[in-house]
């Protein structure tokens, strides 16, 4: 198994060594700041908490094809967040391009033409 020196940005082989698993914890910490900073603003605060309503409302059950990505559009709207994009420094580029390549090549052990299945 390969071993990232920094999980919160890392790739690494998936449990069953077949898949990748990318991880970027800057994003998820950005998305719950800037949810929670358009939440704490007096002005879109019932304008946030509608809209999550609107997304818990449709998890509650089947949804129509786009209901899903309107409803977190709206949230990222009303809550003024920016995209879900981190700037990765050139020594993490290095280190991520390296963690790939270890994950590709065991990835790619029974399918040495990466062809796709």
């Amino acid at each position: 198994m390969i071993h990232s020196s920094k999980p919160p940005l890392s790739v690494e082989l998936g449990a069953d060594h077949l898949h990748s698993v990318l991880r970027v914890d800057q994003i998820r910490t950005d998305t719950l700041v800037q949810l929670v900073t358009g939440w704490a603003d007096d002005d879109t605060r019932d304008d946030v908490i509608a809209a999550l309503d609107e997304l818990a409302a449709v998890m509650q059950g089947p949804r129509r094809e786009g209901e899903l990505d309107a409803a977190l559009e709206q949230i990222e709207d009303v809550a003024g967040m920016d995209s879900a994009q981190v700037e990765v420094s050139m020594t993490d580029t290095h280190r991520l391009h390296d963690e790939l390549g270890a994950v590709e090549r065991v990835l790619s052990r029974f399918n040495p033409g990466r062809r796709t299945a």
